[in-house]
């Protein structure tokens, strides 16, 4: 990979994948405001000022050569409302091939609808566009909704664990 990626516009089927912005952080501080999100990750809802403060702290980006962030907040089109978001933590080395460990959420209104599994797959098809080759996520073993994603993003499980939560794989699939 030459360059680190930049989160740009993904479009989804019924999805808008906006680069991650503090414009965004009332939205989304509603919209992920119910502890149900945090049962397996732990944690609390952040409120406005919070995700304000996190969105600038992403996209400032990481402070490790050879590794970029990419997120985006989730927009239905149908309904103009923020309903999650998608984030990649992708790492390389000069003449490697590119990694992204990756991450949704959707607000529990939206949930078993398809949304994460379209925002994942849109944005694992976009990183591939960019170099991406190889996928991983980290899934609470309880968290048979994020273990669907990932099974439908193209991701399998391993038997490595890191802090509780098993690693699962897969390549990329270029368009």
């Amino acid at each position: 990979m030459e360059a680190a990626p930049v989160a740009s516009a993904i479009r989804a089927p019924r999805l808008d994948l906006e680069p991650l912005a503090g414009r965004h952080a009332d939205e989304l501080a509603e919209a992920l405001a119910d502890d149900r999100l945090h049962e397996y990750t732990g944690g609390q809802p952040a409120d406005a000022a919070r995700w304000r403060q996190r969105c600038l702290r992403m996209n400032a980006g990481p402070e490790e050569p050879g590794e970029a962030w990419c997120n985006w907040a989730a927009r239905h089109r149908g309904t103009g409302r923020i309903v999650g978001w998608a984030q990649a933590t992708v790492r390389w080395e000069t003449g490697g091939p590119a990694t992204a460990l990756l991450a949704w959420t959707t607000a529990v209104p939206w949930q078993g609808r398809g949304l994460a599994t379209e925002a994942a797959r849109a944005m694992t098809r976009w990183l591939a566009r960019q170099g991406v080759r190889r996928f991983s996520a980290t899934i609470h073993p309880a968290h048979r909704a994020s273990e669907r994603v990932a099974m439908a993003a193209g991701l399998t499980p391993t038997e490595d664990v890191v802090d509780g939560e098993r690693v699962w794989t897969g390549a990329a699939e270029v368009d």
